[in-house]
C-alpha cells in the first residue's frame, strides 16, 4: 500500500489589498525654436505667440491618479536680443490658472533651466488637472536689426514632465 502525504501552508493572498503601485511617467511637452531672422522680421515686441492644446491633464485617468509631478524647462538664447518667454496655463474657458515667466539676456548666456513641482511639495495639482491650453508668448526686448555671430542663432524652449501616478 502506497500513501503520499503533502504538507502545505494555507496561502494568504490578502497582500494585494496592501499593495501600492505608483509608477513614474515621463513625457516631452513641447519644443519651440525661433530663428533670429524671424525675430528680426517681427514688427511688434512680441515675435511669437501660440496656443498649445493640452487636454492630457484633463483625462480622468490622469486627474484621478496623479500624486505629484515636476515640469522641467530649458531655455536657450543664442540671439543678439534679450528675450522674455511667458507660458500661461489656461482652462477650457481661457481663464488663467498659472504662469511661468523666463527672462534671458542676449548671447552669450548659459542654458536656463527651471523645475516646477506640483503636488505636496509645490504648486496645486488642480492647476494641472484644469489646464486645457498652454499659451506661449515670446517677446524681444532688443532691436530688430542686429544679428548674433553664432551660426543658426535662435531661441529654443524645451519642456518635459515627470509625474507619479497611483495605479492602485
Amino acid at each position: 500500500m502506497l500513501s503520499i502525504f503533502a504538507c502545505s501552508e494555507k496561502q494568504d493572498f490578502s497582500q494585494y489589498d496592501d499593495l501600492s503601485i505608483t509608477p513614474s511617467l515621463e513625457t516631452s511637452i513641447f519644443f519651440v525654436k525661433v530663428q533670429e531672422l524671424l525675430i528680426n522680421s517681427a514688427t511688434d515686441i512680441s515675435f511669437f505667440t501660440q496656443d498649445f492644446n493640452f487636454d492630457a491633464f484633463e483625462e480622468v485617468f490622469f486627474a484621478d491618479r496623479v500624486l505629484e509631478g515636476v515640469i522641467s524647462y530649458e531655455l536657450e538664447n543664442t540671439t543678439s536680443k534679450p528675450i522674455q518667454i511667458e507660458l500661461q496655463f489656461l482652462d477650457e474657458n481661457d481663464v488663467l490658472l498659472d504662469s511661468e515667466v523666463f527672462t534671458m539676456d542676449a548671447a552669450p548666456t548659459a542654458l536656463l533651466t527651471r523645475e516646477v513641482a506640483y503636488g505636496n511639495t509645490g504648486k496645486s495639482l488642480d492647476i494641472l488637472r484644469s489646464t486645457s491650453n498652454v499659451r506661449l508668448n515670446a517677446s524681444n526686448f532688443g532691436d530688430n536689426v542686429s544679428s548674433s555671430e553664432i551660426p543658426g542663432a535662435s531661441v529654443q524652449l524645451r519642456s518635459s514632465a515627470q509625474f507619479m501616478l497611483r495605479l492602485k
